[in-house]
């Protein structure tokens, strides 16, 4: 059997050309036609948003410590996330809203609407909403932080441009409001604001604290005036260790005078009885020779005579108690040693008396400084008080103070919409359809050639009749004796 010619392949074409013609001009009418009334005024507007890590005003903002950005690049959770916030439904029904979606009309879909107007706005504000969700295509970009939105629609170019313009504003509006929610601003300056009047409030006391208390600065003068109690109670001990050995002294001293006499001999002269023995010698020798002369004359019984020996014994008697006697002259005066232990004693007791004056002045001063020292004390915890508080609020003041120039330099940012996402390529009016209408219509004239030429094969296919004497043979395997062809009418 010789090879299949290229006329043998054509010919289901060739017998069914009628319907080829028919597939084929109805297909291409279509894609002209579609091409003409859809593809010619489909348009589509494209917008990228760049998502970064992290915003990075705090390098600008007024803070002391600026905060360290970090280049890391944003995880896959974290653009899915946003591309959920793009196609947010409230954002969708605001878009919708402004651009006019809800309020195209048609009569097959309206017509199971409410009837009720409030609830039929609504109603077609929402089916306009979900259909405009389900037009914005948001994908991110394979290896970047960028994600692609679009949005296509037939009718004017301003559409689509309007929705992805509305959609990136409130988008980027939507994100603020999240990363700072609303009143942080005014929160951080009410605070400062409070903490302001507390520091001028603790700072106008601390002005008065010298003059209302009398002592401006009682911390410094403790350390003074504990000197001062420390040399009091020292000074006042010895004192009284004084006065003890004032008091010991003076009973020594009275012991003292007790044992020493009054006067002392200053000068001593030792005197016999010279003159009154030879007084009484004399007077024995007269009294002798008055008994030898009345011995002469009279006997020893005369009484004369015994008179005689009676004073001759008692001259003799005293004349030995004269030899035995001593006769002394002396001379006193006041003892030194008494009077030198009197006027100390009574120096001593001078001093005893000073002594309890200064111990008793001391032991008052003493009291008077310790509490001098209480009451600075006291106020020195006063003052150290309002140290503390005026130092935390001037702490509180200037962190709020910093924090509210960040704030203001973070609204001020907002204002210009410096976020952590930025639309990186804004959307614009599309000049010319998603798609060439030309090129469609080739592609229309293509697909009508493929859907013709198939359509003729596929009716060969199956079409069970004999069209050749080939067929009839190699089917029923019996020769064909003649054919007759197949005319048009």
């Amino acid at each position: 059997m010789g090879a299949l010619s290229l006329r043998d392949a054509l010919s289901p074409i060739f017998r069914h050309k009628r319907l080829v013609i028919g597939v084929f001009a109805s297909v291409f009418i279509c894609s002209i036609l579609i091409a003409w009334f859809w593809v010619s005024k489909y348009y589509v507007a494209r917008m990228q948003v760049l998502v970064e890590q992290t915003r990075s005003d705090p390098t600008i903002s007024a803070g002391q410590n600026a905060a360290v950005v970090t280049n890391r690049a944003p995880s896959a959770d974290v653009v899915s996330s946003e591309i959920a916030l793009l196609q947010g439904q409230d954002m969708m029904r605001q878009v919708a809203q402004t651009c006019g979606f809800a309020e195209r009309s048609s009569w097959m879909s309206d017509i199971f609407l409410p009837s009720d107007p409030e609830r039929r706005r609504a109603a077609k504000l929402e089916k306009a909403a979900f259909s405009v969700g389900k037009a914005v295509k948001a994908e991110a970009e394979k290896g970047s932080d960028v994600i692609n939105v679009r949005f296509g629609s037939i009718g004017s170019p301003e559409t689509p441009a309007c929705v992805l313009q509305n959609l990136g504003k409130l988008y980027l509006s939507k994100r603020l409001l999240l990363r700072r929610p609303v009143g942080t601003s005014n929160f951080f300056a009410e605070q400062t604001e409070k903490y302001n009047r507390d520091l001028t409030e603790v700072e106008t006391k601390l002005a008065n604290f010298g003059r209302e208390q009398g002592v401006a600065a009682p911390d410094a003068m403790r350390p003074f005036l504990a000197q001062q109690v420390a040399m009091s109670g020292a000074a006042l001990h010895t004192t009284e260790q004084a006065i003890a050995a004032d008091e010991a002294r003076l009973a020594s001293l009275e012991k003292q005078l007790q044992e020493t006499p009054e006067r002392i001999v200053t000068q001593q002269t030792t005197n016999a009885a010279n003159s009154l023995l030879q007084n009484l010698e004399a007077s024995l020798l007269e009294s002798q020779v008055k008994r030898t002369q009345l011995l002469v004359k009279f006997n020893d019984s005369y009484p004369l005579v015994r008179e005689a020996d009676e004073e001759i014994a008692q001259t003799q008697a005293a004349i030995a108690h004269a030899k035995q006697m001593i006769y002394k002259n002396e001379t006193t005066d006041r003892d030194p040693t008494r009077e030198f232990l009197r006027q100390d004693y009574a120096h001593t007791q001078a001093d005893l008396v000073s002594q309890k004056a200064a111990a008793a002045a001391t032991t008052n001063s003493l009291k008077s400084l310790r509490l001098q020292m209480n009451d600075l004390d006291a106020k020195a915890v006063k003052q150290g008080s309002l140290l503390r508080q005026a130092k935390a609020d001037e702490s509180n003041y200037l962190l709020y103070l910093t924090k509210r120039e960040q704030e203001r330099t973070s609204d001020a940012l907002d204002e210009r919409r410096i976020a952590d996402v930025a639309i990186a390529v804004p959307p614009v009016v599309p000049a010319l359809p998603a798609i060439n209408p030309f090129t469609f219509a080739m592609l229309g004239f293509l697909f009508a050639l493929i859907a013709g030429a198939s359509s003729g094969f596929i009716v060969e296919y199956i079409d069970s009749s004999f069209r050749s004497p080939e067929e009839v043979t190699k089917t029923l395997n019996i020769p064909v004796l003649a054919s007759v062809p197949r005319r048009a009418a």
